[in-house]
């Protein structure tokens, strides 16, 4: 599997940005990913040293609107920590 088939998206959110401060940064990573691939795809694509990678599965979730029943998608996330003083720089434009 190719590096930017690892990583899907960055995950937007105030608590993704909030650990952007001691060097966490929050990926979608493929299903099939596992820890040494997304540490070799982090490396790879943003030249950064990685430290430490937790990875973690959202479970699917059941959904209705009136009658009708479904589940939302169920999806892999990587939080991956950055070896200190490195930056990501996708995640750098926004304000906390």
């Amino acid at each position: 599997m190719h590096a930017s088939q690892v990583l899907i998206a960055p995950i937007v959110s105030e608590k993704s940005y909030a650990a952007t401060v001691t060097g966490q940064y929050t990926f979608k990573v493929h299903q099939d990913a596992h820890k040494t691939q997304i540490r070799q795809a982090v490396e790879e694509l943003f030249d950064v040293h990685v430290v430490a990678v937790n990875v973690l599965k959202v479970q699917p979730k059941p959904k209705r609107r009136g009658m009708i029943t479904g589940t939302k998608r169920g999806w892999k996330k990587a939080i991956v920590e950055v070896k200190a003083g490195e930056k990501i720089d996708i995640f750098e434009g926004a304000q906390l």
